[in-house]
This record gives structure tokens, sequence and C-alpha cells, in this order.
């Protein structure tokens, strides 16, 4: 267990010993109870409640969906930043004992902002935001780091380069502002997923307050809540605080390429072959795709120099044509913003530092994933929906080599072996556009693919949240395990009742929940 967490079990048990459960409910009498609570439990600069001045500017922070920051939003009874796990003790503590349920950002990125707001308009809640919790400690000897919640994926990647001399990596997400704690809990794929497999493959510790308020690590929480909170969705099994990590080699120089195709220069053929050949390749080349109006963008990373990679791609993959010109030799931290901005332009490697993102852009998403090649004439058909009015755009990750060749059972996160690869749809609009038609482009493009994708159940990624797929429904105080199995079983496949069995011995109350949380499933006796 993380240092700084050694001593808390004890504070832990004295706060215990004055802990009523108290029925949930959205009277007055319990969130001034709550907010008393905090007040004597926490320093109060360490919470904002909503007629404070501070509030706003504290939740917008790491909003990063301004859609679900508007006047109808449902908002937190207060925002807690915690800077240590006997703060987030006493929050989750105060909670049980007045009747506000917690919710956990760390950030931001939740694609229903369900970390931050509730679709229910009668749902009393505080939020956890983790962002003080930012810490990342590397041991390049043993090749691992203990990672805080609240780091950014750009933090944790950062600091893995800078305290190997370049030598380490971790296999995680492209964008760099993703907070590490929800990106871990939805399983973690991203440029290194070909060689290394995803970054929940990579954890083999973490700390976790629960709802009781203890303190818990790998061997206290058991085998298999460990197990479900490496992969199976955020804010089901409590607040993860801290991870440790396995780190990977990387060389010191790796490339990375782009290569744009329009649709009049053969991007539909060369989509087509890409989608048997990117799977296939050896496992040091991961090539994506990057679909927006007529153009195909080819994006890559390759362990390796430019001239190791050529031979590869023109042995294996002619059609796309790629030259010299086209590779870009950095490191491996430049490697990730290169692909992630997209522009072409070599981005200062402290710029995987920046948390801000500007509140200016509206968005909706959701996903797919890819077991058989789909024909060439209806990519030719997408490329029409991705030319029509308030189009939006498809981004298509390969799988195949290491992350298909761990079991499915072996985290929460199923989509291994046989898939061809994962597609995100997304749609941006301005703040005074009309959101109808680019959320309808969603909805009906998703629906057009239905023949072309997986199917029983139809899989998606946790970590692109979508209501769309279903919601929680609450019986009796608790959510609803079969309800449950609309949504689940296309996130989890079938790990979904695995995962309820784990959240039925951690949290059987149902403390910690949202839309789209695991419910519990308790064995009868």
């Amino acid at each position: 267990m993380a240092a700084a967490f050694r001593a808390l079990p004890v504070l832990a048990f004295c706060l215990l010993c004055l802990y009523t459960p108290t029925a949930f409910g959205s009277s007055s009498a319990s969130s001034t109870d709550f907010l008393r609570c905090l007040s004597s439990s926490i320093p109060s600069n360490l919470f904002v409640t909503q007629s404070s001045p501070s509030f706003t500017s504290i939740l917008v922070s790491s909003i990063k969906n301004p859609r679900f920051f508007t006047p109808s939003t449902v908002r937190p009874l207060c925002i807690v930043t915690p800077t240590n796990a006997s703060d987030v003790q006493s929050t989750v503590l105060c909670g049980r004992r007045h009747g506000v349920r917690i919710r956990v950002r760390s950030g931001g990125h939740d694609y229903e902002g369900l970390s931050y707001r509730s679709v229910s308009p009668g749902e009393v809640f505080a939020v956890v935001d983790l962002a003080n919790l930012r810490s990342v400690r590397v041991n390049s000897a043993q090749a691992t780091a203990w990672v805080d919640s609240g780091a950014t994926v750009g933090e944790l990647y950062h600091a893995v380069a800078k305290g190997s001399n370049g030598r380490l990596a971790f296999p995680a997400g492209l964008c760099p502002t993703i907070g590490v704690g929800g990106h871990f809990s939805g399983g973690g794929f991203g440029l290194l997923q070909r060689k290394y497999g995803i970054a929940v493959d990579h954890v083999i510790n973490a700390v976790l307050v629960d709802a009781g308020g203890r303190l818990l690590d790998k061997n206290a929480m058991g085998r298999d809540v460990f197990w479900a909170i490496r992969g199976g969705g955020g804010e089901s099994f409590g607040i993860v605080l801290s991870w440790q990590v396995k780190l990977v080699p990387v060389p010191p120089k790796v490339t990375a390429f782009i290569v744009p195709v329009t649709v009049d220069h053969g991007a539909v053929d060369i989509l087509t072959k890409w989608q048997v050949v990117a799977p296939a390749l050896p496992d040091d080349v991961f090539v994506r795709v990057l679909l927006m109006g007529r153009t195909a963008s080819f994006q890559g990373l390759y362990l390796g120099t430019c001239e190791a990679l050529l031979p590869v791609m023109r042995s294996r993959f002619p059609e796309l044509g790629m030259n010299r010109t086209h590779c870009r030799e950095v490191s491996w931290v430049e490697s990730v913003l290169y692909v992630y901005v997209g522009s072409g332009d070599l981005i200062p490697e402290g710029d995987i530092l920046n948390r801000t993102i500007p509140l200016d852009g509206f968005y909706k998403a959701t996903s797919d994933y890819v077991r058989q090649p789909i024909s060439r004439d209806v990519w030719a058909e997408i490329f029409t929906w991705l030319a029509k009015p308030d189009p939006g755009l498809m981004i298509l990750d390969p799988y195949g080599a290491n992350i298909g060749g761990v079991p499915e059972s072996a985290t929460p996160f199923p989509h291994r072996a046989g898939v061809l690869y994962n597609i995100q749809y997304m749609n941006f609009w301005g703040a005074g556009d009309d959101e109808g038609p680019h959320i309808r482009w969603i909805r009906d493009l998703y629906a057009f693919m239905t023949p072309y994708v997986s199917k029983n159940p139809r899989e998606a990624y946790f970590n692109y949240r979508d209501l769309d797929l279903g919601r929680n429904v609450v019986v009796g105080n608790v959510s609803s395990y079969e309800a449950g199995k609309v949504w689940g079983e296309k996130y989890f496949k079938g790990n979904y009742k695995r995962l309820a069995l784990a959240k039925g011995k951690i949290d059987p109350e149902d403390y910690f929940r949202n839309e789209q949380s695991v419910p519990p499933l308790v064995p009868r006796r």
C-alpha cells in the first residue's frame, strides 16, 4: 500500500465507531446535517457548497463536455476536494450517516457527465473531486509506479518517462487530459495496446475507500473486488485513490506517422484493406484511422525506427503508400502528443502536462466493436454519412496481437480475441447550435451499422459511456440487476454477473451508484 495511506486504517476504525446508517432522501435536514458533518470532519477549505463564490469555477474546472453545464443540470450539493485518504473516508462516512450519496470524478471526461451530475432531478449528492490527489511515484528499478486517481494520463506518462530516462512507458489512452481514476476503471486502451495490452492488464495493486469508509488494498478488498475495479466501471465499488502499475519497456526513439488519404485518392479501398491488415501486423505496429468528411487519416506508432518500419508497411500494407516523409522519430511521450493532436506538427513534450481544455465544444459519442470485415460497398456508403449536413467523425482502433491474447474473464474488460477493431462515433457542435441534428446523426448512423458490428450482445466500450444503451432502474432503493443487463452485458458481456456479485460483497446497499453503475447481486442463502 502507498506509504501515504499506511496509518489510516486506524482512523477509519475510529470513524466507523461513529457511523450509523440513515435512509437516503432529499430532505433539507439531511443536507444540512451532512454539511455540518463535513465541517467537523475535514478542513473547511476542502469543500464548497452551491452558495460559495468558487462553486461554479470548481465545478467547471474539469468538465470536458459543456452540454452538461446548463441551468437545467442537476448539480451537487457540494464539491469536496480531498488532499489525503482521510478526507475521502470522512466524506463517505458523513454521506452514509446523513443520507447523501457521493459521485466521484478524476479528470471529468465521463461522456455522460455522471461523475458530477445526476439525471434524476430529485437526487441529493456530493461530488468528490480527486484533482488534488495526483502524485506519481516511479520505481524505475522495479519498473513499477504508484499513481493517484486524480493524475492525468499525461502526468503519468511524463513522470514515467522522466523517472526512467525514457526507457519505460505505460500502455493507456491517447488523450493526455483523461483522469487516471476513470480511465483505469473502464479498461484503458491506446497506442501500445497491441504490444502490451491495456492499462488494467498492468494494475498490480490499488487503494480503495469502500462504502463503510474503510481503506483497503488489494489483499484487504479481496480477489473478486480487486478483479472488479480493473475495468468494471468507475463509481461502482468504492473510491479508488491510488493504483500500482507495472511499466513496460520502450526504445529511446519510436516512429509516429500520419498518412491522410481522401476518397478521391482511394480511401475506401485502403480502408477496406486496413481492417484485415491492421489487426494482423506485428505487435509493435499500431495503425488507427480517423474518418472525417471525405478523408481517412491513418495514424500510427511503431516501436522502432522508420528505416525498420518502412519494409514492413511496404510488404504488408503497400496500398497505404507510406514513405519516409510520413515518419517522425520522436520519444514515446512526443509520439502520444503527435498522434493525439494529429496536425502533423511536433508538440513540445512538456505540453503533455496541460490539464485544461476550453469549454467550447458540446459532443455526443457512442461505440461499437467489429469482428467481421465490413465490405467495400458499405464503407462507400459510410462516407456518404460523413458528408451529410451536421456530420461527425469515426475513430477506428485496431485490436489483435496481445490485447486479444488475454482471456475475456481475466479482467472485466471482455473485448479480446476475435475483435478486429473498435469504433468510436462522435459529433460536436457549438453552444448556440441546436443539438438535435447532431445527436440524430450519431443515433441514425449507429442504427445503420447494426448488421455490420458485433451481435448478442452488441458490444460497447465502457469508457465511451452512452446512456442510450440503457440505464439503471432502482427497486427498493437498490439498482436492479436484471434491468442493468440491458447496458451491462454490452459493456462487459459474460463478466457482468461476476461484477454484480463483487458489488454485492463490497457495497450490497448500493451506496455508490449512478445511472450506469454495476448493481449489487447478493446470492440468496
